[in-house]
């Protein structure tokens, strides 16, 4: 069974910075891609950055040039640098893993951006 372990949400001033992680654990084939989404209340689950194994990351355009996603493949984990964080950043924001035959969700982590 595969477990997906994020952390390092928590609640920021407006312009400051945090870092998810997110840890995938268990018997799995190697992970093609990582990504994190967010769920803003009353809103559907979005994309916020995406990364293929060997690929270029993609990025949604309300977070371009502020957050930067990264993987360790050695570590199955991906993080998320999130700086010049604004109060519409605030959401749930899910780890998402997929490889062949597989997809994954971590549980979510709460973040909040106070103004």
């Amino acid at each position: 069974q595969v477990q997906l372990v994020e952390s390092g949400g928590g609640l920021v001033q407006a312009g400051g910075s945090l870092r998810l992680s997110c840890a995938a654990s268990g018997s799995m084939s190697s992970i093609a891609a990582m990504g994190w989404y967010r769920q803003a209340p009353g809103k559907q689950r979005k994309l916020v950055a995406s990364m293929y194994r060997g690929g270029k990351p993609t990025y949604a355009y309300s977070v371009k040039g502020r957050f930067t996603i990264s993987r360790d493949n050695a570590k199955n984990t991906v993080y998320l640098q999130m700086n010049s964080l604004k109060p519409e950043d605030t959401a749930v924001y899910y780890c998402h893993i997929g490889g062949m035959g597989f997809s994954y969700w971590g549980q979510g982590t709460q973040v909040t951006v106070s103004s």
